[in-house]
């Protein structure tokens, strides 16, 4: 692990609006060298109105995200997965791995 690919976990308070969260995905993610980079996408997907959950794992380049359908669709799931390599060194990768509709 490299010192500087440090990332604070954030912890998410689940609103009200959020709480009916209904639908379960699970996404294969590329790119993920070290539990530093599960984090920073773990970080991107839980940024997100809609998700009440996300747990990734650097070693299986798997991700399970809950979500509330009529906040977020999975498409802007897909595209916080690539936006949570902005730094430059890091590039993401998501695909739906789950058949939900995106």
């Amino acid at each position: 692990m490299n010192e500087t690919c440090h990332v604070e976990p954030i912890h998410k308070m689940v609103t009200v609006e959020e709480q009916p969260a209904t639908a379960l995905i699970r996404l294969g993610v590329q790119g993920l060298g070290c539990p530093n980079c599960a984090a920073r996408v773990r970080n991107g997907l839980l940024a997100l109105n809609g998700v009440t959950e996300a747990e990734v794992d650097h070693l299986t380049g798997l991700a399970a995200v809950e979500f509330n359908p009529n906040l977020v669709a999975v498409p802007a799931l897909i595209q916080a997965v690539a936006q949570a390599g902005n730094d430059g060194r890091h590039r993401y990768r998501a695909f739906d791995l789950s058949g939900a509709l995106a």
